[in-house]
C-alpha cells in the first residue's frame, strides 16, 4: 500500500496482540490543532491532501463545485476528524465573494491552505476564444482573492501558516501533444504569485510554495477523454516520464503535505517539480 511520508511503521512481530510479520502504520499528528482549507478539495490530489492532514490530527475545509463530491468528501473525512464543506462555482465572482465571507466568518483560524482547483483542456492557440481563455483567468482570480482572505486570517491570528499552490510543468515548457497556451499562462501566473506571496507574507511567518506536476492520474482529464479511454490515454504518457509512469494523487499529496509541515520550515518561495523527472529530461 502506498502511504504518506508521515506514516510511521511500528510494532513488532513478537507482540502478543500483533499478527506475525505485520506492523502497524499510523501517521504522526504533525497537524494537530491546525485547520486546512483546500480549494478544489473534493477530488484528486486536493482530496488526498485533506485526508492526510485530517489523519495527522488536523481538520479541513473542502471547497468544490460539485455538491455531491463535496458532501462525500466531508463524510469520508469525518470518520477521522472534523471537516466542513463549501460548494461554489469559482468562475462566478458573486459565489467567490460568498466563499470569502464564509472563510472570514467561520474559518479565520485556518493555518494551512492548498490551492488545488484547476481544469485542463488542450486546445490549439489559434482555436482559443475569449470565453475559453477567460475561464482560466477567472479561476486564477478566485484563487488570488480566496488566498488573500485565508492569509489575512493567518496574519491576524498571529500563528503563521503555510500555503501550497498546485502549479504545473506546462508553466515551464510547452508540450506538442497537449497544446495548452491559456492553461500555461494561468499556471505561470500561479507560480509568480507563489514567489511574490512568499516575499510579502514572510514577516507574518507564512510560508508559500508550489508544486509543478506533470501528467497525474486525476479526474482533471475526464473533461476531454472518454471514460472508457481514460486509463489507456493516461498510460500512453508513462514513458514521457523518466520514472516510467504517470503520477498519482498520492505522489502529489506526499509532497504537498511535506511542504505544509514543520519539516519544511526553512522552505518558502519554492516551486518543486513533482513530475517523474520530466523537467530533467525525457526518454
Amino acid at each position: 500500500m502506498s502511504a504518506n511520508w508521515n506514516w510511521l511503521h511500528r510494532g513488532h512481530a513478537d507482540e502478543a496482540d500483533e499478527p506475525q510479520g505485520m506492523a502497524m502504520a499510523m501517521p504522526v499528528p504533525v497537524f494537530a490543532g491546525q485547520k486546512l482549507v483546500v480549494v478544489g478539495g473534493s477530488s484528486g490530489m486536493g482530496r488526498q491532501t485533506a485526508e492526510d492532514v485530517v489523519a495527522a490530527g488536523g481538520s479541513a475545509v473542502i471547497i468544490g463545485d460539485d455538491p455531491a463530491k463535496v458532501d462525500d468528501t466531508v463524510r469520508a473525512l469525518a470518520k477521522e476528524g472534523t471537516a466542513w464543506g463549501i460548494t461554489a462555482d469559482l468562475a462566478d465572482r458573486a459565489q467567490v465573494e460568498r466563499v470569502r465571507q464564509q472563510l472570514a466568518g467561520d474559518h479565520a483560524d485556518a493555518t494551512l491552505l492548498v490551492n488545488a482547483a484547476g481544469f485542463f483542456i488542450p486546445k490549439p492557440f489559434l482555436e482559443h476564444d475569449g470565453a475559453f481563455y477567460d475561464a482560466y483567468l477567472e479561476l486564477d482570480r478566485a484563487i488570488f482573492f480566496l488566498t488573500q482572505t485565508v492569509a489575512r486570517g493567518m496574519a491576524d491570528g498571529g500563528r503563521g501558516g503555510a500555503i501550497v499552490n498546485v502549479g504545473s510543468m506546462w508553466a515551464h515548457q510547452a508540450i506538442a501533444a497537449t497544446p495548452s497556451s491559456a492553461y500555461s499562462v494561468a499556471k505561470a501566473g500561479l507560480h509568480a504569485l507563489t514567489r511574490n506571496l512568499a516575499m510579502e507574507l514572510a514577516p507574518h511567518h507564512i510560508r508559500v510554495d508550489a508544486v509543478a506536476p506533470a501528467v497525474v492520474a486525476t479526474p482533471i482529464y475526464e473533461r476531454f477523454v472518454p471514460a472508457d479511454k481514460l486509463e489507456e490515454t493516461l498510460h500512453s504518457f508513462d514513458s514521457f516520464h523518466l520514472i516510467g509512469r504517470v503520477g498519482t494523487a498520492r505522489d502529489l499529496a506526499n509532497t504537498i503535505t511535506f511542504l505544509l509541515s514543520p519539516a519544511t520550515s526553512w522552505v518558502t518561495g519554492a516551486i518543486w517539480d513533482v513530475d517523474g523527472g520530466v523537467m530533467a529530461g525525457r526518454n
